[in-house]
């Protein structure tokens, strides 16, 4: 047992530096051992970070009785592919049995991955694609401060990882925001896949940190007791710091030392008995190796995280916008938001923005609440990954940008984010072709295309102000990570048969049902958001003409109920509505779901075919054959020939 200092005696006791490197012995071991019978790995890297692993899980506020206790440090591993010194360091300081660490690791149904798991005791969030965890580790810190705690975060990132153009904006945000709590170890061992470092895209570590205004220490990464004084907290903390670790790729081994082929390289059995003899490790490969032939793991999971399951169990009374209101949605989503903060002054939600606040309606909510309002600036793939982390810190989080930011330019961090199971509210503005004149680098048409695979994502497109708000306060009173999208034009509020708010008083939000806007018999009309009004015009259109047109609005769009489903199969003719790509979105989706059984009615897919022009929305519409009297033509047609033939 090593004794745990949390960095307060000004130098390691002699009896932890023993251990730790008694430890970094044992580790270096598994690594080639799990690896090797893996048969795929990365052990190199795994070896040159051993030293910093060992030392801060050993030392840090961390309990391998309560890994997830609040207040604790949290050390995050932005370079992923270390996982098997991770898993090791995690296993022999009691986080949970080194031994099957090492016998599954990379084995179908293990949870011991090739790049960590959230779901591991220890790992505080799931990397691999590099350039992220620095980001995860400025929205824990944001998080944990307003919380009132006073720990400390630590991440651990590759060398060559810093050509990641992402890092750049989570530093500035780490310097802008002043957190000092926050220490970068960078194992710099000098090589990556394609060589020395140096050689593939120079990178001047010390300069660009200390640019950026971060304290920049230098340090022997296989010194303990060096390295133990460089992690220990600044007696005067002005900002985030930065210890650059030397390191050597392979360190422990000599014939893998300084060569990159072991950056991704398991040894061949020969080759890991060397390893092991050197290390003065006994080589119980065979048995090991017959062991994980016995059978696949069990699926065994640990206490898998869920979503980080903060909710506000008050959403206030609902805003209800008369028949006459004249507004936008964006705007109703900025009025539920301050509504939400108002009534909950000890849970107030954090607000992350990219320089959109005036647009995205977040202006009021930054007035009234500047602490928890986080302007990132233009920072979007930066502030993706950190409002995800911060949403895993026991907070409800936001995060407003117009589509194309908040979609198309950062899926990977989202995609990540699904992994991890975050707990993020992502509100999309200026969808589709309504942002108009901006022209079709800012129209967001496939929106659905890419949240909607995400498997732990719900995504709400609503149809005006009044479904918007309470379709907001509904995904902050859920758990699980949200996408509301929205246009940006004004949008008029659907009423019922008796002229009154169809979404307002009376009216419950329910992720995944469907809502009757007109009733009727000839044909079936499925649409959604801003494109609901239109298509109750275009029933109207129908109307005058001797045809009964049903108008349902699908406001959940990769969510169709088997009761939409079985409605839509009850008319001769479906029709798909749309300001999205026509190929990728509510129609697509429509006729997957029909496919899987007999009995479908014919499907008129209307939306976005190829890319929009600039311009105004409605002549835009019109180009793409989407005003209601060109629908009215186009299904009437369509019916036309249904009944000739």
């Amino acid at each position: 047992m090593i004794e745990r200092t949390r960095f307060q005696p000004p130098e390691p006791p002699a009896g932890v530096v023993g251990g730790i490197e008694a430890l970094c012995r044992q580790v270096r071991g598994d690594v080639i051992r799990m690896t090797t019978l893996a048969g795929s790995g990365h052990p190199g890297g795994s070896m040159s970070s051993t030293e910093i692993f060992a030392l801060l899980w050993s030392q840090a506020a961390v309990d391998p009785e309560n890994p997830r206790m609040k207040g604790r440090d949290r050390i995050l591993v932005s370079h992923g592919h270390t996982s098997p010194a991770v898993y090791s360091v995690l296993g022999r300081l009691g986080f949970f049995d080194a031994g099957e660490a090492v016998r599954t690791f990379r084995l179908a149904g293990s949870p011991f991955e090739g790049h960590i798991e959230r779901t591991v005791p220890g790992v505080e969030l799931t990397t691999g694609n590099l350039g992220q965890g620095l980001s995860g580790a400025c929205g824990f810190a944001i998080a944990d401060r307003l919380a009132g705690f006073s720990n400390r975060i630590f991440v651990v990132m590759g060398d060559g990882e810093q050509q990641k153009g992402q890092i750049v904006e989570a530093r500035r945000f780490a310097k802008a925001f002043g957190l000092s709590s926050i220490t970068v170890v960078v194992d710099m061992n000098g090589l990556q896949i394609s060589g020395r470092t140096a050689d593939v895209m120079p990178v001047d570590l010390e300069a660009e940190y200390s640019s950026d205004g971060w304290e920049v220490i230098r340090v022997d990464g296989h010194d303990i007791p060096a390295l133990y004084r460089a992690l220990r907290p600044s007696g005067n903390p002005a900002g985030p710091r930065v210890v650059l670790a030397e390191t050597v790729m392979g360190k422990g081994v000599s014939f893998m030392e300084n060569d990159p082929q072991f950056h991704g390289r398991a040894l061949t059995r020969a080759e890991a008995g060397r390893a092991l003899a050197e290390l003065g490790i006994p080589d119980d490969l065979d048995e090991l190796a017959e062991a994980r032939r016995a059978g696949r793991p069990a699926g065994r999971t640990f206490h898998s995280p869920c979503s980080g399951g903060a909710v506000l169990d008050n959403v206030g009374n609902p805003r209800t916008y008369p028949p006459d209101h004249k507004g936008d949605n964006r705007s109703a989503f900025g009025l539920a938001l301050t509504d939400l903060a108002s009534v909950n002054s000890d849970r107030v939600p954090l607000v992350f923005d990219c320089d959109l606040a005036a647009s995205v309606k977040t202006e009021a909510f930054a007035k009234a609440y500047p602490s928890h309002f986080i302007q990132s600036g233009i920072m979007e793939h930066h502030t993706a990954s950190a409002a995800g982390a911060a949403s895993l810190a026991d907070r409800v989080v936001f995060w407003a940008d117009f589509g194309v930011f908040a979609v198309d330019e950062t899926f990977n961090q989202h995609r990540l984010n699904d992994i991890n199971m975050t707990n993020l509210k992502v509100v999309a503005t200026h969808c589709g072709l309504d942002v108009g004149p901006d022209g079709k680098t800012h129209h967001c048409i496939k929106y659905l295309a890419l949240m909607g695979s995400l498997r732990n994502c719900s995504v709400i497109v609503p149809a005006d102000p009044n479904q918007t708000d309470r379709a907001v306060r509904f995904a902050a009173a859920n758990p699980g990570n949200y996408f509301i999208a929205m246009g940006r034009s004004k949008t008029p509020v659907i009423t019922g048969p008796d002229g009154t708010p169809l979404f307002g008083e009376g009216y419950r939000f329910v992720y995944g049902a469907h809502d009757l806007l007109k009733p009727g018999k000839d044909a079936v009309l499925v649409t959604m958001g801003s494109m609901c009004h239109r298509a109750l015009e275009a029933a109207a259109i129908l109307e005058r003409r001797g045809i009964a047109l049903e108008v349902i609005s699908a406001c959940c769009p990769v969510s169709l109920s088997p009761a939409l489903l079985d409605r839509i199969r009850g008319f001769p003719l479906a029709v798909s509505y749309e300001d999205h790509d026509r190929e990728t979105g509510l129609g697509s989706r429509i006729a997957v779901a029909l496919s899987a059984e007999r009995g479908a009615p014919p499907l008129l897919r209307l939306g976005v075919d190829g890319y929009g022009l600039s311009g105004d929305p409605e002549a835009l519409y019109e180009m793409q054959g989407l005003l209601p009297e060109q629908v009215a033509d186009t299904i009437e047609k369509r019916l036309g020939r249904l009944t000739s033939s």
